[in-house]
This record gives structure tokens, sequence and C-alpha cells, in this order.
């Protein structure tokens, strides 16, 4: 339990309760207290520090204003929901933050019930707060929905499909937190000018005295107010230019000081007293009050855990070099990434082909319908993305890419189990995804080298291809394991590994969870039961490898093992595979893949366990697996 004695102010607060009957003036030294805790904390466990950093003074304002549980607050995205989370209750769990059996990374409803909805994705937060507080209407609650939106979520669809559906008599706060890219144009002292008058008391009860006299005025009263609100709205654009959120029949105010609590409490105030949905536009300083996360925050938008950070190449900065290399071999080549170019290793790609690079923003759909228009001209576009996020592009992976045979290459960072950041990053479906599409060339480099192999072979596929590798970087035990010469220059194929001379039965597998086959065979080895392990270094298509595999098996039974969701995934689709083409023979066979694709730890287990695929399930099912074999052979 985390100890708090040495935070005057912060050990103070375990409610919103708390919050608000601290006085105005110790508000400040609050959130210099949470400041200093957040750099503290953060970098010890991992996680986003910059953007928790700028959003203090914001969700401080949230908490006094508005009354959550009964009040909905929705982060979108929920990494910048550290402070939130500080202030409703959960304080002396936080150094369990991104820890198995601890605190999430980011929202969720299971967590606490000031967590109004879950998030791990960016752009869902508008389109959710709508539909919360229409659920409210309907059951005549006079509850908030406060949306908390960063600006780049505004490059994402989602959010924009949502304001489209937007009433505007809702209780709807969309929070737009403005923090890097600029969103309007309104800027200047004059328009921050008119925005803190019209946020005043003294504005509000002008206005709504101005509104009732008119309205009790017979015949003119309410055509001269309508006159009047015309007017207004003349003038505003004498100052304003075009404003897109009012052309949606939003409300419209801003921008607002982010990080000035009184402005912001204000604000807050003023939009609660119009009952109605209201875009507050603030601007607030991502890593304020961390000198390093000032001056960069995009280095400091996640960070890692203190005790885990490594020198060793990752297998991201491994596939961005690799791609610098075959765009300087082949003009074509293009790079793409949503708004990811650190995470995925592209820096290097921008820097020395800029007009070859491109971000498009929180937009994965449109990233792959982009690279599909890319190929269709004459280029080889290669996208960039984590696992989890490359799921909001299925549709344009069938429509737009598979289904017109277009060469285009996606490099899926973050594949397999996230411990970290919990089941919104799992990157578990992405291989039962792609197996549904015809044509597809899918690769599991587990080496450095691996990595280029993989992307040389899926730039000469005509059609969509993939290769996917974990976080982090190469396994020592699967370098010795597999590579005993070292991870040679050769084509993507299936290794082998025997822990004994005389192999019971083979462990089909792929990418890092080979690893726990390793273990899993040291385990055995004890009872007598040695394993073959292959290690396949392409997966589809599943033709091709099922005739690779097949003179590879040994013994009379296949387990086919992933980490990823069994149904539709890599074992269903080879075993189908040798099945089809009769090349599993008399062998009886299994598949073992994750069945809780959302799996999350307890304390005292890893994620592996917890989806019920490391090296004690394998074991086990091997067990199972050779028991069979012997009643059916002692039956014959």
């Amino acid at each position: 339990m985390e100890n708090f004695e040495a935070y005057e102010l912060l050990q103070g607060i375990n409610s919103p309760t708390d919050l608000k009957a601290l006085s105005a003036d110790r508000l400040p030294h609050l959130a210099a207290e949470i400041r200093e805790y957040l750099s503290y904390r953060v970098r010890e466990n991992g996680g986003h520090l910059a953007s928790n950093l700028g959003v203090v003074e914001l969700t401080l304002a949230i908490h006094r204003v508005f009354e959550t549980p009964c009040d909905h607050v929705i982060f979108d995205v929920g990494h910048q929901s550290y402070v939130h989370k500080l202030l409703t209750g959960r304080k002396e769990q936080f150094d369990t933050l991104r820890m198995p059996g601890g605190l999430s990374g980011f929202t969720k409803r299971g967590e606490s019930a000031h967590d109004a909805f879950g998030a791990g994705h960016s752009s869902t937060a508008i389109s959710a707060a709508i539909g919360m507080a229409e659920a409210d209407v309907l059951s005549g609650s006079d509850a908030f929905t406060v949306a908390v939106v960063g600006d780049g979520a505004l490059t994402g669809g989602l959010a924009y499909e949502g304001l489209n559906n937007c009433r505007r008599d809702l209780r709807l706060v969309i929070i737009i937190n403005e923090n890097e890219m600029s969103i309007s144009p309104n800027t200047g002292h004059l328009c921050e000018h008119l925005s803190r008058i019209r946020s005043s008391k003294k504005y509000l009860r002008a206005k709504a005295f101005t509104a009732n006299a008119l309205s009790r005025l017979p015949f003119v009263g309410k055509p001269l107010y309508r006159a009047m609100g015309a007017l207004k709205r003349r003038v505003k654009h004498l100052f304003y230019r075009e404003n897109l959120f009012e052309h949606m029949n939003v409300r419209y105010r801003g921008p607002i000081d982010g990080n000035d609590l009184e402005g912001l409490i204000a604000s807050l105030e003023y939009a609660k007293q119009l009952k109605s949905s209201v875009i507050l536009h603030v601007k607030t300083q991502k890593g304020r009050g961390d000198a390093a996360a000032e001056a960069s925050p995009d280095l400091y938008h996640g960070v890692a855990p203190r005790e885990v950070i490594s020198s060793a190449e990752t297998f991201s900065a491994a596939f961005g070099n690799a791609a610098c290399r075959a765009a300087a071999a082949d003009a074509r080549i293009c790079a793409i990434t949503a708004a990811m170019s650190y995470g995925t290793g592209l820096e290097p790609f921008r820097a020395q082909y800029p007009n070859r690079f491109f971000d498009v923003g929180i937009a994965e759909g449109h990233a792959v319908t982009f690279a599909a228009g890319l190929a269709a001209g004459g280029k080889r576009p290669v996208v960039a993305v984590y696992s989890t996020f490359l799921q909001r592009a299925f549709d344009m992976l069938v429509h737009d890419a598979a289904l017109q045979h277009l060469p285009v290459t996606l490099a899926i960072d973050r594949a397999g189990f996230n411990t970290a950041d919990g089941p919104t990053h799992h990157g578990v479906f992405d291989v039962a995804m792609l197996s549904a599409l015809p044509g597809v060339a899918i690769y599991a480099p587990v080496t450095v080298k691996g990595v280029e192999r993989a992307l040389t072979a899926a730039l000469q596929h005509e059609g969509v291809a993939a290769l996917r590798y974990p976080s982090g970087g190469e396994s020592a035990r699967l370098l010795a394991a597999f590579y005993p010469c070292g991870a040679a220059d050769s084509a993507p194929t299936v290794r082998v590994y025997d822990s004994g001379t005389a192999p019971c039965l083979t462990v089909v597998t792929h990418g890092r969870i080979a690893a726990e086959a390793l273990r899993a065979a040291d385990a055995l080895m004890q009872e007598g039961i040695s394993l073959r392990i292959l290690l396949c270094e392409y997966l589809a298509p599943y033709t091709i490898l099922a005739r690779e595999v097949a003179p590879l098996l040994a013994g009379e039974t296949v387990l086919f093992y992933e980490e990823e969701i069994r149904a539709g995934g890599f074992g269903e689709n080879l075993r189908a595979a040798l099945l089809h083409a009769e090349l599993l023979g008399s062998r009886s066979a299994r598949v073992l893949g994750a069945e809780d694709p959302f799996a999350c730890p307890s304390k005292t287990e890893n994620v592996w366990q917890a989806a019920g695929v490391d090296a004690i399930a394998l074991a086990n099912a091997a067990r199972d697996l050779m028991m069979k074999s012997k009643k059916e052979n002692v039956k014959l």
C-alpha cells in the first residue's frame, strides 16, 4: 500500500467529497502534489505520463463541479485518467498501477463506480457519452455526462459520427482537450476575454433575464428575441471564424486555459447551467510540471517501468531499420502510421524518407484504405500498427485491400498478450482475423534478423501480407533452442527443437509463446515424455505451411499451441489444412489457444496462466493426449 505521508493535501483526498471540502486557495498546492507523485510513480510502474500531467487542473475542476458517480465522466482512451483514479478512492492502490491484479492503466467499469465507461482505444468517448446521456433522458434522470476528449481523438472518424448524432437538448458536456494540435482558429486575447465574460454568472443571469422578459411581451417578444440572437451570431462571426462544432448544432465555448483552475471551474459551472449539449475547448500543457516531459511530450507520452528499461534492440526498432533499408532499395515503398511513429519504430523512416512517410492520425481504417489507394497507384505501402488497433480496420482489409488483391503490407506490433496495458491492448485477434482473408500471407518472426526476412518476403507477396511480432526484443531461450548456429539469413521457415531422442508427440507453435513450450518440455522430460517443438516463422498460406510441417511431425499426437484466440486461429486453420491434404495420417490432434481473450491476471499469476495457455496448461494437454493415444492403441 502506497504511503502518502509526504503529501500534505493528497493524503487526505479519498473521494470527490474530500476534494469539494478543500478551500479554493489550496487547490493549486494539491495540483502540485499530484504532479510530483505522478512523476515518481509512473516512472516506477510505467504508463502514460505527459498526458496525465497536463490534465491535473482539468480533472480537479471536473470533480469540483460534477457529482460522480451520479454524473458520468468518460475519458476518451482512458490513458489520461490517473488523476481521476487518485481522486475517486483508488489512491492507496495506485502503486499497483499496470501490475498483475492491480489498477488498470485505463478506465475500467469493474474497477470503480466512478469509471462510467471503459476504454483503451481512441475516439469512443463522444459516442459513448451521447448514448449515456440519451439513456438518462429515457430513464428520467437529471444526471450530467462529461466526455473528456483529446484533440488527437478528433483525427478518428468515430468522433464525428458521434457528433453528427448529438441532440442539442442533452445534459452533455464534451471537453476537447487540445494539447498538441490546433483544432480551432478562435485564439487571441479578445477571444479569451469574451469567453471569460460569457462564462461569468453575471452574463448568465443577464442572458436569462433578457430571455424571460422578451418572452412575456405579446406578439413581438419571441420574434424580437430570435432577431437579437441572429444579430448576436452575426456580431460574433465578425470576431470568430466559422466553427465546425456549431455547424453540427452543438454549442461551443473556448478556447479556455486548461491549466487555470478558477477559469475551468467557472466554465464548467456555465456548461452545467446550460443543461444542454455543449463543447468546451480547453488548452492544456502536456507534461506540465515535469521538465523532461514538458520538453519532449511525445517521448514521455508513455514510459517504460524503470526496472525493464533495456538497450537491446526491440522488434519495433528492428522493423523500422529494416523498412529504411527496404526503402533505400525500392522507391515504391511507403510507410504509414496511425499516430504511432515512435511506438512502431518508424521515426528513422520519417527522417530519411519524409516524402514517403504518412502519419494519418488515429484513424486505422483510413490508414488501410489509404494504403490500398497507394498500392493501386503502383506503390508498396507498409502500415505499421499495434495488433489491438488493427481490429478497427477489419472492414477496410476485407473490402479495400484483400478483395482487390492489392499488395498492402501490415507490420503488426505488440502481437500477443499485453501484461501491463491489459485486455484493451491484448493482440490476440489478428491471426484469426487475417486467416479469414483469401490470399493473405502471415509471418511470425521471433528474431531481429527474422523481422527483416519477414518484411522482405511480405513486400514480395502479391496481396495482403502481414508480419507480426511482440513487444520487446529477442528471447535468449528461443535463440538457444531454435537457432543454435545463429539466426541465419534464409527465407521464413519451420524450426525444430527436440527435448529427447525419440519425441513422443509434436507441438506446433509460433511466436514468443514457444518459450512456454520449452518450459513444458523441461517438465515433461522428468516424466519420460519428450516433445518435438516446431516453431513456425510463417503461418499462412496454411496449405503451404501444412506441406512443410507434415514431414516434421513426430509421435502419434499433435498439439497446435498459440497464445491467440483458438476459434478461427492458427491451430484450427493448420489442422484443417493438414486434414484436407490427408497429411495428419492416424495422428490425433488438439488445439490449445486462449479461451479468454480478455484475460486479466491476479497478483499471483501471469497473463498466460490467466488465459490457460501457460507451460502448465500445455504440459497437462500433452499428458491428456498421450493418455488418449495409449488408450486407443490398447483398443487396437
